[in-house]
């Protein structure tokens, strides 16, 4: 178990500390100068076996200029150690340590009120007294209401064994489960992975870089790859303590120091992480679950600046409310954190915000999603899938967040959010659908699916000459945000079922492939050859027909039949060219693309010989089949397309 303190300066942490373990924290001359702790200590008690426990203390400075670094400490604690002289009684800094604790949702805790040895016998146990109600009453609107109190003397030895014991049996109790969090259900077998957030980096003679911090969740193993985050460098662990012991592993619940091989010391720092390369994720905005201390005076609004404390990073960033403009003291909203600097972040992870001169604590947060839109974040659908996000049962959450998600979910972005390797299983309900890296319900697959039908049927009415868009010019009308995995299944499923059919690279309904009459197949033996003998310029359909001894009804109908076959292609009215012509025209317009004018009327004309207009006619018409877009003057090939390919 991992204990933290919080208190005021001076309040008596580290002779606290020193009387629990008899190590001393303060190990920097300045703070053995001035009597104060200006960084973070770290000390550890263990029982005897063969029910002994591992303790390990951190102990964070109360100046209130050095809130930042109590921030960094309080990351990874399992249990807040209170601390309040008996004879200051609750000051601005026990207040605002104890927000910060309440704030990253910490609910076991301790209350020892020191420096009992200070106060006169004969008034004693009535100071004690009225510092513990005081201190009940600011716990009583927080987590850790009814935390135990243990009032003692650091320097007299009075009440430490009884805290000590308190302490040791709270950590027998509720010991902190190696595997961490939990994942997406409740059957899930794979632990989390490693993660631990950097609050110290040295260099040890002999040894090379070390980091330390405490271990969020996971297991860490010498020999094990890990990123560094920000910036994903690669790093071997070389070496590992847990608890201040020299061990081959270090788990969740354990202050851990690494040896890491394949780093200099000046590259890490506090605020980074190392994780497992599994579920490395840094970003610049984070959807958040954000709730206003009660003791703010004003209302919270969009635009706000403000430090946020994430792991052991302090960064600056604006907050932009998502399901309300103003945001009241002691109210939870969703929000979003729009962040200068890139930071490591998962979903569950608690933080703190403070104000932008870092003078108060303002607001907790707890991460629902990382990978947080730029666009679309204050839609229903958004919204929807925030508070799937907030459901703290693992099923019920990963059922809303299929409920709420009718573009599917991508599974691999889902789970680095959950921080679990990629390959950990998790439940789907019975009717939701998994592919390699996509999950959908059977609900919002059966929507996708008659979409993908009625925008067939939609291209089919405006272009009945056409044989129907390719499978990328569909995607972009029918699920311009779909994952591909997800829309090939979609499309695979509906050709399956006989609900659309390809013919060549085409999609189309059944009812709208062409089947021709005698009159009509005897016509296309005479028209496909001539066509064909036109080159990059055939032959008009009035000509066609008076060469054939036919109407121009008669020709324009049984061509407009071959092109929903895909035989041919109706390039403006009356038109028509046959697809190996089309192919030899878009393999020229291809070599345009990569010549030095691009791909344009001028360079196209050239290159097939044909006038001004025809050249224009069919680039208009590669732009409209979604094989080029036009930009400008300019005609750029499609990277999506796949028709007529190399």
């Amino acid at each position: 178990m991992i204990i933290g303190t919080a208190g005021h300066i001076d309040h008596g942490k580290t002779t606290l500390v020193r009387a629990l373990t008899g190590v001393d924290t303060d190990r920097l001359p300045e703070e053995k100068r001035r009597g104060i702790s200006i960084e973070l200590g770290y000390a550890y008690l263990r029982t005897p076996a063969p029910n002994g426990v591992s303790l390990g203390f951190v102990d964070v400075p109360g100046h209130e200029r050095l809130l930042h670094t109590m921030l960094a400490g309080a990351t990874g604690i399992d249990h807040a150690l209170l601390v309040v002289a008996a004879d200051d009684g609750v000051m601005p800094q026990t207040r605002e340590h104890l927000a910060v604790v309440a704030l990253l949702g910490l609910s076991r805790g301790s209350v020892a009120i020191t420096k009992i040895d200070r106060i006169d016998e004969s008034e004693r146990s009535t100071r004690v007294a009225q510092v513990a109600a005081d201190i009940a009453a600011l716990l009583a609107e927080t987590p850790l209401a009814g935390s135990p109190t243990f009032a003692l003397s650091a320097t007299t030895g009075e009440g430490i064994a009884t805290l000590r014991n308190h302490l040791v049996s709270e950590a027998g109790i509720t010991p902190s489960p190696p595997g961490g969090r939990q994942g997406w259900g409740p059957t899930s077998a794979e632990p989390p992975a490693f993660r631990l957030p950097i609050d110290r980096a040295f260099t040890l003679p002999g040894v090379g870089t070390v980091v330390t911090g405490s271990v969020v969740a996971g297991t860490v193993r010498v020999g094990d790859e890990l990123l560094l985050l920000p910036g994903e460098r690669k790093v071997r662990v070389r070496g590992i303590h847990a608890q201040n012991e020299q061990a081959e592993t270090a788990h969740a619940g354990q202050r851990c120091a690494l040896a890491l091989a394949g780093i200099a010391k000046d590259e890490v720092h506090r605020g980074q992480w190392v994780c497992a390369p599994g579920i490395a994720l840094t970003t610049e905005r984070v959807d958040v679950q954000l709730t206003l201390w009660p003791g703010e005076s004003n209302a919270l609004r969009s635009g706000t600046t403000v430090h946020v404390h994430l792991g052991t990073a302090d960064v600056m960033a604006s907050i932009a409310l998502l399901d309300r403009d103003v945001l009241a003291p002691g109210d939870a909203a969703l929000a979003q954190l729009v962040l200068r600097e890139p930071i490591g972040a998962w979903h569950g992870d608690r933080g703190v915000l403070r104000d932008a001169s870092a003078t108060r604590t303002v607001a907790g947060v707890r991460v629902l999603d990382p990978f947080a839109p730029v666009r679309y974040r204050r839609t229903p659908e958004r919204l929807q899938t925030l508070a799937a996000w907030t459901l703290d049962e693992p099923t019920a959450r990963g059922d809303a967040l299929l409920a709420s998600a009718p573009l599917g979910l991508d599974t691999t972005r889902l789970m680095r959010t959950l921080a679990l390797q990629p390959d950990a299983p998790f439940p789907l309900p019975a009717d939701a659908v998994r592919l390699d890296a996509a999950a959908i319900s059977g609900t919002h697959l059966a929507a996708l699916k008659q979409r993908i039908v009625d925008r067939l049927a939609e291209f089919h009415r405006k272009a009945p000459d056409d044989v129907g868009p390719d499978l990328r010019r569909l995607k972009r009308v029918a699920g311009p945000r779909v994952g591909d995995p997800l829309w090939l299944h979609a499309v695979e499923k509906l050709i399956a079922d006989g609900a659309i059919v390809r013919s060549g690279n085409w999609l189309h309904l059944p009812a709208h492939a062409a089947v021709l009459s005698a009159t009509e197949e005897r016509l296309a033996q005479k028209l496909l050859p001539r066509l064909a003998d036109g080159g990059f310029d055939p032959a008009w359909v009035r000509d066609l027909a008076k060469d054939c001894g036919a109407s121009d009804a008669v020709v324009r109908q049984t061509l407009a039949s071959l092109a929903r076959r895909g035989l041919t292609f109706q390039v403006v009215k009356d038109l028509y060219y046959p697809s190996a012509t089309i192919e030899k025209l878009a393999a020229l317009a291809r070599n345009c693309v990569d010549g030095p004018e691009g791909l344009q009327a001028a360079s196209f004309r050239d290159a097939t010989g044909l006038g001004r207009k025809r050249a224009i006619q069919l680039l208009e018409f590669f732009d409209r089949i979604g094989y080029t877009r036009r930009v400008k003057d300019v005609h750029l090939l499609r990277p999506d397309t796949v028709l007529f390919g190399k």
